[in-house]
């Protein structure tokens, strides 16, 4: 799985126009998924973005993780993470998970979230999202947890 972590003040998804999630401090989480995934897979990532300290103390600096600040978070599924730009112009995303695949694990994800008292907001999984974010800082994080960074 790979995600993009946005830290943000405020995030919210609209699908036909209504909107389907929003939050306000914490983190937007954009999620990609490829065949091979598996639950420890999530295991890994929920429990890294859960304690990574990237929100601001009392002194200005990034010492504090999700739950230490109350944080909300936005969960978007996103197959374009796995892209290829190898060849040609055209992105291929033939790494990406068919929705077969990605979608239980998509769940489970978010799922793995609820079982940690943060409940999550969320897209729909393969519709046509628009994302509003005011990121702070900003701060974005890639993370892979394949490569475990």
């Amino acid at each position: 799985m790979r995600v993009i972590i946005q830290r943000v003040n405020e995030a919210s998804v609209i699908v036909d126009h209504e909107e389907v999630g929003k939050i306000n401090k914490g983190l937007l989480i954009l999620v990609g998924v490829i065949d091979d995934d598996d639950q420890s897979d999530i295991e890994w990532l929920t429990n890294k973005i859960i304690n990574l300290r990237i929100f601001n103390d009392d002194e200005g600096k990034m010492n504090l993780s999700l739950k230490e600040i109350n944080g909300e978070v936005l969960i978007v599924s996103q197959f374009t993470l796995y892209a290829s730009t190898r060849k040609g112009n055209r992105p291929s995303y033939i790494r990406s998970a068919k929705p077969i695949v990605a979608i239980p694990l998509y769940e489970a994800f978010v799922d793995k979230f609820r079982k940690n008292d943060i409940h999550p907001e969320e897209g729909i999984f393969g519709a046509d999202m628009k994302v509003h974010l005011v990121n702070d800082g900003p701060v974005t994080i890639s993370i892979d947890s394949k490569l475990k960074e």
